[in-house]
């Protein structure tokens, strides 16, 4: 297997035109390629400037998740945290994560803070929604948002080898007209719901508010993790 590294999107959209397969941190598809075979030519975009952002409002595909810090909104640093081992933290990058793994464990946080993606092919870069990410697995360049007046993630413990375990993330936003509004995102089982509310009238409202959306279709179980956090967050509005 030829790895090309290249150092600009010009240079990695000529690798895609030329076949190249996206190798992210390898993590997921190096036992798949050992079993079934590699291919001729990966690319990487480790090297890519654009890649590689940590800044408050953005982080790049190539972003080892070891290295995802206060820099950016506390519901994508503590996912980020909370995915497998040390080990595999500082060896798995974003774009695998929520490009190449069936759990994604990132894509709530990234919900909640209305991510959209930069994503790139062989005809240049363009910017779409997270449903396009899941759906059509694109080569991810980058995700950006805007940062949100508070933000909390809560990921429950799990036995080995059984279901994924719980996922819930929600981030406070300030709109243009001076109101607030919620997301909240879950992750029950393999699937991801999400729901938005305007916030007015305090937790209580809100959170019926929320009953009201995709939401209203988790199990009391997950009910029982998402009214708590939506209730701290709402009655202590700080940070980020």
């Amino acid at each position: 297997m030829l790895l090309r590294l290249p150092t600009s999107v010009s240079e990695a959209r000529q690798c895609l035109a030329e076949g190249a397969v996206p190798i992210g941190g390898a993590t997921l598809v190096w036992a798949i390629w050992q079993r079934d075979g590699f291919p001729e030519l990966a690319v990487s975009l480790r090297e890519v400037p654009e890649a590689n952002l940590v800044e408050r409002e953005a982080v790049g595909a190539a972003v080892l998740l070891s290295r995802i810090d206060e820099r950016v909104p506390d519901v994508l640093r503590l996912a980020a945290a909370t995915v497998g081992t040390g080990a595999v933290r500082r060896t798995a990058t974003v774009g695998g994560n929520l490009v190449g793994s069936t759990l994604r464990c990132l894509l709530p946080a990234a919900l909640v803070l209305d991510a959209r993606a930069k994503v790139l092919d062989s005809h240049g870069v363009h910017e779409t929604d997270l449903a396009e990410v899941v759906a059509k697995r694109p080569v991810l360049l980058s995700l950006h948002w805007r940062t949100p007046v508070a933000s909390a993630y809560r990921k429950l413990p799990a036995d080995t080898g059984g279901p994924p375990p719980l996922v819930v993330a929600s981030a406070l936003h300030a709109d243009d007209g001076g109101g607030s509004g919620l997301r909240v995102a879950v992750r029950d089982g393999y699937d991801v719901l999400s729901g938005t509310a305007t916030v007015d009238d305090g937790a209580g409202q809100t959170l019926q508010a929320l009953r009201g959306t995709a939401l209203g279709d988790l199990p009391a179980a997950a009910w029982e993790v998402v009214g708590p956090q939506v209730t701290a967050l709402l009655e202590e509005p700080a940070g980020n």
